[in-house]
């Protein structure tokens, strides 16, 4: 519409109305009305579908960035990730803890055979030295008599019979054993502490501990010359006489008569052990 001299002017179409001037043209106003609301209507709708769209949007960025982050906490190298106290409700607490106990070390042997006031277990010549024979390796040595005394003199020469009186012998238990026209006797002597075998040892220079014969053994190392040995373990001090049965004379390059005496001293020295050795294990397995 536009305004020029002489007043309003309309364009063609219409009817007069009163007054003889144009009229608008409804119809076309109404449906122009009409498209304009309509458009109005859709864009209202396009803007708040957009707006949807672009909450759900910000959501789903929002849920895959956390998922992300999980994602990528779960790949980091150990080093990386967060320390146990740093974790929101972890405890300081590192719950109830326990002192560490460390069993008791097992008892002794020797302890037990080195003074008569532990020293409790039965000591019989059968106790000490078990059994008909002994065996070491391939040798097998045939036991003969055994005895047992407190006058330990009474069974020794002079010179060894004086030092076991001065460090108060208590007891003396022989054993012989024979192979091959061989024959050792073995003497245990038993004293009340370690100190007074290990006196015995270093003062015992000569004389033998008497040869015992009987039950298969002759009489042997009543003449001639025959080896002996001195030791001490614990509160035994221990000796063995080696000779001939046929009373031949033992020297110093008679590998045969040296290998059976050394043979039965150690296996006097054994005894003595594992009586130790018993009492020990027993003393272990007793209730504390």
């Amino acid at each position: 519409m536009s305004f020029g001299q002489g007043g309003p002017q309309w364009g063609p179409g219409g009817t007069g109305g009163p007054g003889g001037g144009p009229t608008p043209d409804w119809a076309a106003l109404a449906e122009a009305s009409e498209a304009r609301n309509r458009r109005r209507k859709w864009l209202l709708i396009g803007g708040g579908a957009l707006a949807t769209i672009g909450i759900a949007a910000a959501v789903a960025i929002t849920v895959v960035s956390a998922n992300s982050d999980d994602a990528s906490a779960s790949n980091k190298p150990a080093s990386e990730l967060p320390a146990t106290a740093d974790i929101p409700g972890a405890s300081d607490d590192p719950g109830p803890s326990f002192e560490a106990t460390t069993p008791p070390p097992p008892p002794d042997p020797k302890d037990f055979i080195s003074s008569a006031k532990k020293d409790k277990a039965p000591l019989t010549p059968e106790g000490l030295f078990p059994g008909k024979t002994f065996t070491s390796g391939e040798n097998v040595y045939k036991k003969g008599p055994t005895d047992s005394t407190k006058k330990c003199e009474s069974v020794t020469q002079n010179a060894l019979g004086t030092v076991l009186a001065k460090n108060d012998c208590t007891r003396l238990i022989r054993a012989s054993y024979i192979k091959d026209g061989i024959a050792v006797t073995i003497g245990v002597a038993v004293f009340d502490t370690a100190a007074d075998a290990a006196k015995v040892k270093q003062q015992a220079e000569k004389g033998l501990v008497n040869s015992l014969s009987g039950k298969g053994i002759p009489g042997f190392c009543r003449t001639g010359v025959c080896r002996g040995t001195y030791n001490a373990y614990g509160r035994y001090a221990y000796f063995t006489t080696t000779g001939y049965t046929s009373g031949k004379d033992v020297t110093t390059k008679d590998s045969k008569a040296y290998a059976a005496g050394d043979t039965l001293a150690r296996f006097a020295f054994q005894r003595i052990n594992q009586r130790g050795e018993a009492q020990a294990s027993a003393a272990a397995g007793a209730p504390r």
